[in-house]
């Protein structure tokens, strides 16, 4: 009987590491290939992980609770069936992925002992730094005399990455506390009958997300409204026919994606990301799209090359990824890369708002409700009031890098895409 290493497979840009939640079968357990084996929890999303083949559980080697890293072996499963040139290909790939993000670590490492290089390897009064404290001395501007009045809590009175954090934290602390003591009073007063709510952990990362990006990025937000009454009478009358021929519902969520993506054909300065003084330029147009929870929380799937799919492809898209993200069922690769996102205010009959924008990218785009409206018609007879389909979007952009007349253009783009909205063909 063959038996076959199930290791933790890559999840995602930028994570290495990930806990082991709860196993769902036991050591000695047959399973069947893609049957679920464990739940792992990442700082970016909660995955199952699969069987890779059919077989018996031979040993649990991960326990509940311990955090592992990507390309640890987490179990080891034995099996009668012998691996085919699929099977094959399949472990080729995963094990690619491992790769390039074991060497995307090893470069990270390498630039720390490039920053740290620049520091000596020992303080005035003897004490050894290491290449990871060096590092963090030099990123923050950490001083040798500062270095000094630490008690290393390591081997010999080493100081450790913790005591070097504990440093930074209670230099936080003193810097803050002026704005504490300004925003009085920083936790609210409850009375008698108040309940309190703790944070789950995908509302704590939320929030955290929430917060650091109104801090990266100067948040300007932009509104146009849009006519369009000519995109909604035309999917009122194919809706049905869809529906039937593709057995797809076809809802305005893929319209919108697919004039977004059109309009960021034509901007691309869009659909950048800022690091540092450079501006990334992205190639691929991956558009992410806000989608709310059963339980109250925020999950954003991303569609890759929403701008090579046509409106079939879109529609297919958007249902297949919403309907697994409230079944918790995305694949950790399916929430990152995006480039720019949607969000979709109208879903909830709001008339518009101000989203904040997903970090790293740069702009996001609200939609709001379309309403019945009457309406200054132009004709050659002159002007008219009629009653149109008129809706209201909002671009929250990055002010350092999309100055306003690029995000006006754009703006302006999408509503005229919108409102002569016609399909590519499939």
């Amino acid at each position: 009987m063959a038996r076959m290493n199930i290791i933790l497979p890559a999840m995602g840009e930028g994570v290495i590491e990930a806990t082991i939640n709860k196993w769902l079968v036991k050591a000695g357990a047959e399973v069947k290939e893609d049957d679920p084996l464990v739940e792992v929890a990442t700082d970016k999303v909660d995955s199952e992980i699969p069987a890779p083949s059919a077989g018996i559980i031979a040993e649990i080697m991960a326990t509940e609770g311990s955090v592992v890293k990507v390309g640890d072996t987490i179990a080891i499963l034995e099996s009668n069936i012998v691996a085919g040139p699929e099977e094959t290909m399949k472990v080729e790939k995963e094990v690619e992925r491992i790769r390039e993000t074991i060497n995307s670590v090893r470069e990270e490492k390498k630039e720390e002992l490039q920053v740290s290089g620049e520091m000596k390897s020992r303080t005035p009064s003897g004490k050894f730094l290491s290449p990871l404290v060096r590092n963090i001395a030099a990123r923050e501007g950490i001083s040798y005399s500062d270095l000094d009045r630490i008690q290393g809590t390591g081997m010999d009175g080493r100081i450790t990455r913790d005591d070097i954090l504990r440093l930074l934290d209670e230099r936080n602390k003193k810097i803050s506390e002026p704005e504490k003591k300004a925003d009085e009073p920083v936790r609210p007063a409850t009375a008698q009958g108040d309940e309190i709510i703790e944070m789950d952990r995908v509302r704590r990362l939320i929030a955290e997300h929430m917060v650091m990006s109104k801090r990266t990025s100067a948040h300007v937000t932009s509104f146009i409204d849009a006519d369009v009454t000519r995109m909604v009478n035309w999917r009122n009358s194919v809706k049905d026919v869809f529906l039937s021929r593709e057995g797809q519902k076809l809802t305005l969520t893929p319209i919108f994606i697919d004039a977004a993506a059109r309009a960021l054909t034509e901007f691309p300065m869009i659909n950048v990301s800022v690091d540092g003084n450079n501006i990334i330029k992205r190639k691929n147009i991956n558009i992410g799209m806000a989608t709310a929870l059963t339980d109250g929380n925020l999950i954003v799937p991303v569609i890759k090359n929403a701008n090579e799919k046509n409106l079939t492809g879109l529609a297919r898209a958007v249902n297949d990824l919403a309907g697994r993200a409230r079944d918790n069922k995305l694949k950790p690769d399916e929430i990152t890369g995006g480039t720019f996102t949607v969000t979709n205010f109208g879903s909830y009959n709001n008339l518009s708002g101000t989203p904040i924008i997903n970090q790293p990218q740069a702009a996001i785009l609200g939609t709001g409700a379309v309403r019945k409206m009457a309406a200054v018609i132009e004709t050659p007879d002159g002007d008219m009031i009629g009653i149109r389909q008129i809706m209201i979007l909002s671009l929250s952009y990055d002010h350092r890098v999309i100055d306003g007349a690029l995000a006006g253009r754009f703006l302006n783009r999408i509503k005229e895409i919108l409102e002569n909205y016609t399909p590519d063909p499939a």
